[in-house]
């Protein structure tokens, strides 16, 4: 069973960066679209970036284009969200998730199937 863990959160100043990872175990990753997720306080939980399994093709909300950066290396079974510029209102938990046949910010959350991890936890404050 495919196992996630995401680290590489913590506290930030604006316009800083941090690089997120998502290490999988259990299973290999190279089979699976993942998305990145985040959750602040108060607010529903929204779609940051995802990648196919293959890597080829990735997407990005609006709020973190040109900001963000998506990328995995499969033969490290890890997908990692490079962030840069970042603002307050990046602060929240972010999730990764796993989907073998799902893709996108409404397609995995909506697979029973999928894998989450626990979360890690981004603030961005002065």
């Amino acid at each position: 069973q495919l196992q996630l863990v995401e680290s590489g959160g913590g506290l930030v100043q604006p316009g800083g960066s941090l690089r997120l990872s998502c290490v999988a175990s259990g299973s290999a990753l190279d089979s699976y679209n993942i998305g990145w997720f985040r959750q602040a306080p108060g607010k529903e939980r929204e779609g940051v970036s995802c990648i196919t399994s293959t890597g080829f093709s990735t997407m990005y909300a609006d709020s973190v284009k040109g900001r963000f950066t998506i990328s995995r290396d499969n033969a490290k079974n890890t997908v990692y969200l490079q962030m840069n510029s970042l603002k307050p209102e990046d602060t929240a938990v972010y999730y990764c998730a796993a989907s073998r046949n799902y893709y996108g910010f409404r397609s995995i959350p909506s697979d029973a199937l999928a894998y989450w991890g626990k979360g890690t936890l981004v603030t961005v404050s002065s």
